[in-house]
């Protein structure tokens, strides 16, 4: 099994007591719909975190996924591929204190599952909690980029955004995860307030970065000067991020995606969707995109 390094280490000056009273071995939970500016989040903590040097395929060096197979294999009796979901879920809870204790501080864990229990198992174990950074996109432009990751039509990949109960399959390298809808998705993660959670608009990100990065950085409490927050945003730059994809490849894209990162753009929906397209998701969707100002003018 893999060992992470901890993101945030003892021996740094950087505490979370409030977050966690001191305790270590926890995770900070990078959240979000799935083509929601979760990657984009994780480069830039990195970047923040290295004086601005980070490499796109050395970002599990520091922050890893829950849905890796890796964490579930000691508890389980088969093979991952050959369990049920119930079988998987009867050990999430210790897969995922397991993942907390390879390290010996905070660890980032990126997670694209929603806040809700299946098969009576919380899908995000609260016990080795620390913390949440939750990123929220407007779903008219998660739909094109979404189709364009899985390779499917935005019809298609609108049908699964307003899919309750939605999941992802297990297979040999990831167990299943339960994306709800959207909405579904977006509500369980962000409808209580409380101080260990950040919510961050992927819109927000791009328009005003260095106040939205910034304020990342102050919820956790680094210490970061201005010049180390422009440093890592530039490091983080979508035209940055996508030219060393196309000069080394990303080893997180699926084979069904052209390209990762494809265009790092807010609106686009108005030029490629259907008025049909748009009133789907405003009618499935229209009160958490409204709590968020994704509800068109029009």
């Amino acid at each position: 099994m893999k060992k992470c390094e901890p993101l945030i280490s003892q021996n740094k000056n950087i505490y979370f007591s409030w977050l966690i009273e001191e305790k270590m071995g926890a995770i900070v939970w990078l959240a979000s719909f799935p083509k929601s500016g979760n990657t984009w989040v994780r480069h830039y903590l990195h970047a923040l975190l290295n004086d601005g040097k980070q490499s796109i395929n050395a970002m599990n060096t520091l922050t890893v996924g829950d849905a890796s197979a890796d964490w579930y294999r000691p508890y389980l009796k088969q093979p991952i591929e050959c369990c049920s979901n119930e079988e998987i879920a009867s050990v999430r809870q210790k897969a995922l204190r397991g993942l907390a204790a390879q390290s010996d501080g905070l660890v980032f864990v990126k997670t694209h599952n929603a806040l809700v229990s299946h098969h009576g198992v919380p899908m995000i174990e609260g016990s080795v909690t620390a913390g949440v950074i939750y990123v929220v996109r407007n779903p008219l432009d998660v739909a094109i980029s979404l189709a364009s990751f899985q390779g499917v039509s935005i019809d298609t990949a609108i049908d699964e955004m307003l899919m309750q109960g939605a999941m992802g399959p297990t297979s040999e390298k990831f167990a299943y995860q339960y994306f709800g809808s959207w909405a579904e998705h977006v509500e369980s993660w962000t409808r209580r307030p409380m101080r260990q959670l950040h919510v961050m608009r992927y819109e927000d990100m791009l328009e005003k970065p260095k106040q939205t990065f910034a304020d990342l950085a102050k919820f956790l409490l680094i210490p970061a000067p201005p010049s180390a927050i422009r440093k890592a945003i530039e490091a983080s730059s979508f035209d940055k991020l996508r030219k060393e994809e196309e000069e080394q490849g990303f080893v997180e894209r699926p084979d069904t995606a052209d390209r990762f990162f494809r265009a790092g753009k807010s609106g686009q929906w108005r030029d490629v969707l259907s008025a049909g397209q748009v009133k789907r998701l405003t009618d499935g969707l229209g009160p958490q995109m409204e709590r968020f100002g994704y509800l068109p003018d029009d």
